[in-house]
């Protein structure tokens, strides 16, 4: 599976992708969201896991992006944040097309089962 990993924090990203290759996953990491959602346009991914909670650019911006130009239902997006967020919040989301939300830390047999591995 080709997965890209959003998030701005590199401990996390190097865990994270680290892992999903012993999965045997290919895993592209993208530490800022507007990089991150220039690769979405570009290649086509399995799964992209987003992180909400960034600077500059966040993952909510991304899912707006996307929304708006239609390109949302194109693509497997998980977020995953460590932020309050509430339910409606997520549920907005969802409805414009992101899959579902981890909550941080992530339990790796979630983020698995999320992404369809």
């Amino acid at each position: 599976m080709k997965i890209l990993l959003i998030d701005d924090n590199d401990s996390i990203t190097e865990m994270l992708s680290k892992y999903l290759r012993i999965k045997g996953h290919e895993c592209i990491v993208s530490n800022d969201g507007r990089n991150g959602l220039t690769l979405i346009e570009q290649e086509k991914f399995h799964a992209v896991l987003l992180d909400l909670a960034m600077p500059d650019f966040t993952g909510i911006e991304v899912i707006e992006h996307l929304h708006k130009s239609g390109k949302m239902k194109n693509n497997k997006i998980i977020l995953f944040t460590a932020s309050s967020i509430t339910d409606e919040q997520i549920q907005d989301l969802i409805k414009k097309g992101a899959h579902s939300c981890i909550k941080k830390p992530v339990r790796l047999e979630v983020l698995l089962k999320s992404i369809g591995a």
